[in-house]
């Protein structure tokens, strides 16, 4: 009797308030958590408006029409078991996709098989399940407040230059191809311990075809997002300043500074060049910032809102050779991404150990090395006189068992250096290696070195960075931001005060 007394109030007195109310406890927590551990991914209006009507508002319409149906008499005997089984089956499948950012068809068919068998033994308790729902669902808008609440105001003072080469006039305008091989380490650093590979083989290719390669080059911060935006505006950001606190570990709004607007594209438009970005991945474009590119091979609407950034590849071989040939008078810069080697796997739990992963990113060199070749090639045969940088975002980790562990205090210094080293290999116009280029130590510095080159203005030198590389700590030592290469390459262990 009181059973069939609950299941009037749900479905008679309320037929249309109780299936939205198990809708959106459903749908709620899973968005929050997806937020939460994405939030450098999915922070526009234009997700919010996504996850809102794919996690809320449709699984609403369908409970609804589902309860309505299961009204019929034909269906009075399972009429009990609906809605708990849509909210709990709904709650499963939408973490699934917020925790995977894709459907694996088997682990939805077993976590329907559990949505079945809890609703045989708690169908009574569906009020119950809401409001653990609600609640955790409370504890993670919390947990988001809280992540957010740490992450400083963007601070656009550190997009502001010391001097004026946002002006600059190029005396020289050759093509340019910047190309970035993800997590490719230096060659200086490949032949020693932890990745004790020979490199010579390709390094001499790139010798013999009049590029300058450069030992003990490395980036200035650990991951992608962070070391790009400090390349494009020539700017140390010490991650804080950017958008990265205690909550989150990558740049909020570094996407926007490298895709959008940036010193570095600036100058090249004001020099008359047309912009193409090129990348494997969309994952530079994944929270849609305004492109500033005139071309990118990758359109805005073609990404999907859930997604990693590498759920999706292009060959960026064919789509250079199809813009390449498209030369004219006007000078033409390139960004060519491609995300191999990369670096080591992120998680612990993916992890195949340290020396699993040193086999494996060796496998992906190999790639790296043939996608350059290929590459290079091409740019040799279509435009021989050209400007090519070979520049990668940072190191490949390896001697980690996981990426993440970078974010633990270490004193390792292979290890650190493994997070930093990045290769430089540069291909000089008609071989005049410009002598500016012995500032060439860390990524943050490149194109003003370039800049002073294309502008035969050596005034520009005169505001080099510091060449300190900086980390994020999380684990075994106060949290914060931290100093592990000084300027001179030494190895040290300095918090950074991120206070103006």
């Amino acid at each position: 009797m009181e059973d069939k007394k609950k299941q009037r109030f749900l479905f008679s007195k309320h037929p249309i308030f109780y299936p939205i109310l198990a809708a959106v406890a459903a749908g709620t927590y899973p968005i929050i958590f997806y937020f939460s551990n994405n939030f450098t991914l999915a922070n526009t209006w234009g997700h919010l408006r996504f996850f809102t009507f794919f996690y809320i508002v449709v699984p609403s319409v369908v409970f609804v029409l589902a309860v309505k149906i299961s009204q019929a008499k034909v269906f009075s005997k399972w009429q009990k078991y609906v809605l708990p089984l849509l909210n709990l089956f709904t709650f499963f499948f939408l973490m699934e996709l917020s925790v995977y950012t894709l459907i694996k068809k088997k682990l939805a068919v077993l976590l329907l098989l559990l949505a079945i068998i809890l609703t045989l033994f708690l169908y009574k308790q569906l009020k119950k399940i809401l409001i653990m729902q609600f609640v955790l669902a409370g504890i993670g808008l919390v947990a988001l407040i809280q992540a957010v609440a740490y992450v400083p105001a963007f601070q656009e003072d550190w997009l502001d230059q010391p001097d004026a080469i946002g002006e600059a006039v190029f005396k020289k305008k050759p093509n340019i191809y910047f190309i970035q091989p993800d997590g490719y380490s230096n060659f200086s650093k490949l032949v020693k311990a932890p990745y004790n590979v020979d490199p010579s083989l390709f390094e001499d290719y790139l010798t013999k075809n009049s590029f300058k390669n450069y030992p003990n080059f490395r980036s200035n911060y650990a991951s992608t997002l962070s070391s790009n935006s400090s390349v494009f505006m020539m700017k140390h950001h010490y991650y804080g300043t950017i958008g990265s606190g205690s909550g989150l570990s990558e740049a909020l709004n570094a996407r926007n500074v490298i895709i959008s607007k940036n010193t570095v594209l600036d100058v090249f438009k004001n020099n008359g060049y047309k912009t193409h970005f090129i990348s494997e991945t969309p994952y530079l474009l994944l929270n849609r910032p305004t492109l500033g590119y005139d071309y990118t091979n990758y359109k805005l609407n073609d990404i999907a809102y859930i997604n990693t950034g590498f759920n999706s590849h292009r060959d960026v071989f064919l789509d250079l050779k199809e813009n390449i040939k498209n030369t004219d008078d006007t000078p033409m810069f390139f960004f060519v991404e491609f995300i191999r080697p990369g670096h080591i796997r992120n998680n612990k739990i993916d992890s195949r150990g340290a020396e699993g992963e040193r086999e494996k990113w060796l496998e992906l060199l190999e790639q790296s090395n043939e996608k350059l070749t290929e590459l290079i090639d091409l740019i040799k045969e279509k435009d021989p006189n050209s400007l090519v940088v070979i520049l990668a975002d940072h190191g490949g980790y390896v001697g980690l068992n996981y990426a993440g562990e970078m974010y633990k205090k270490m004193t390792d210094e292979d290890l650190i250096n493994s997070i930093f080293t990045a290769q430089l290999s540069i291909h000089w116009p008609n071989n005049e290696i410009f002598t500016g280029d012995k500032y060439l130590k860390s990524s943050v510095n490149v194109f003003r070195v370039l800049f002073s080159y294309l502008t035969e203005e050596n005034k520009y030198l005169e505001h080099l960075q510091d060449n300190s590389s900086y980390i994020i700590l999380k684990e075994d030592a106060p949290e914060g931001v931290y100093r592990y290469i000084n300027d001179s390459g030494e190895v040290v262990f300095k918090k950074h005060n991120l206070e103006p």
